[in-house]
């Protein structure tokens, strides 16, 4: 590896680091937007949004984007579609840090793989591996656990999960890059969110004008944590392998967790601990299969390029032996799904599709488990609604 090569990676590195740490502090920011309730919240955060990503645009002058996607009514429809499925997640994630149930928002994120595979054999009919079927068996009966230990289903975990498989799953059918993607949701959300604001301000609800300079500022500041983490996720995304993207992308919900246990000190009973244990299981199950089926997929594209480059003995052509290992190989090659793609948990895999400036990964069928974290390079990032 060259210095210019290891000095990038190292770059990338450390942008993904910055961008899932951003997204796994987060629950740390919206308490300090108290005694603002959640629903305020959640619409500061659509207008400063807008706010941002268009000055973000202005500044990159990239808005040919915009007039080709005024001229496709079936794609306007997705991008309303997907930006009232973003606003109940966002809404969700934000109520669910300030009441209290930090944990179970984690939780939400990491079940949300295995959520968007179902969604995949349910509803695109994908055929999957006896690793991945016992990884979404294990993440299935880590719920019914969960739903035990809370007395009812945890469903503050599920709508996140569903929510966020949903919206990933309208993306990938919008293809829209992150930034763009983010600019088109939140000019979406702007005025319904702009007229409640004026609303709750005319009602004497609001807080931006009553609590102070310093409130308003944080108010205000929700657009730069929405999208700085986004801009940072795509720096990594151009740099380092998707594989270690959806290594990283773990970061988040391990972070957001230990928020809950260790700083808001919320309650691990043990059967929530047996829960957690159970989607942790399911996520190492999905992970190692996915990294195995990369390395494989490899190794038969090696041989494949070593068959064709073998030089050919006396014109008469690649022998037997050659042409039986060559077709084996290409077996094993077509016999998978694109590698980078299959590498990949859930989220992260479609984060660096999505990205206007990373590399196309191999070809592969459209599926949700690529949808599922198209949303991860828009507004929300990979985890963090």
């Amino acid at each position: 590896m060259s210095e210019k090569s290891a000095g990038e990676r190292r770059t990338g590195l450390l942008n993904g680091f910055a961008a899932y740490g951003m997204w796994g502090l987060v629950p740390l920011f919206w308490p300090l937007l108290k005694p603002a309730g959640a629903m305020e919240i959640l619409a500061h955060r659509m207008v400063w949004s807008l706010v941002f990503v268009v000055a973000a645009l202005l500044v990159v002058r990239r808005w040919a984007w915009a007039g080709e996607l005024l001229r496709q009514p079936r794609r306007l429809g997705l991008i309303v579609i997907a930006a009232a499925v973003i606003t109940v997640n966002w809404g969700v994630y934000i109520w669910a840090v300030n009441s209290g149930h930090v944990v179970e928002a984690s939780l939400g994120y990491f079940i949300n793989p295995l959520v968007t595979i179902a969604m995949g054999v349910l509803l695109l009919k994908e055929r999957l591996r006896p690793v991945q079927w016992a990884a979404v068996a294990t993440g299935a009966a880590s719920v019914l656990v969960l739903a035990v230990g809370y007395g009812q289903p945890p469903w503050i975990s599920l709508c996140l999960a569903f929510s966020f498989a949903t919206y990933g799953l309208v993306k990938k059918k919008v293809d829209l890059g992150g930034v763009e993607s983010l600019a088109a949701e939140t000019a979406v959300q702007f005025l319904p969110a702009l007229g409640y604001l004026l609303w709750l301000g005319g009602h004497g609800g609001a807080t931006f004008a009553s609590e102070g300079a310093g409130h308003a500022a944080l108010l205000a500041s929700t657009g730069v944590v929405t999208a700085l983490p986004l801009v940072c996720f795509g720096a990594a995304a151009i740099r380092v392998p998707l594989s270690t993207l959806g290594l990283l992308q773990y970061l988040a919900p391990v972070f957001q967790f230990l928020l809950g246990v260790v700083y808001f000190h919320e309650s691990m009973p043990a059967e929530r601990w047996a829960g957690f244990a159970l989607v942790w299981l399911a996520l190492t199950l999905l992970t190692w299969d996915g990294l195995r089926t990369a390395r494989r997929a490899a190794q038969a594209r090696a041989a494949l390029a070593a068959a064709g480059a073998a030089p050919l003995s006396g014109g008469a052509g690649v022998g037997a032996g050659d042409r039986a290992g060559a077709g084996a190989a290409g077996k094993v090659v077509a016999g998978q799904p694109a590698p980078l793609a299959d590498a990949l948990p859930a989220q992260a895999q479609a984060q660096a599709q999505a990205s206007d400036s990373a590399p196309e990964p191999a070809p592969a069928p459209a599926s949700a488990l690529d949808a599922a974290a198209e949303g991860a390079r828009s507004a929300t990032g990979a985890v963090e609604a």
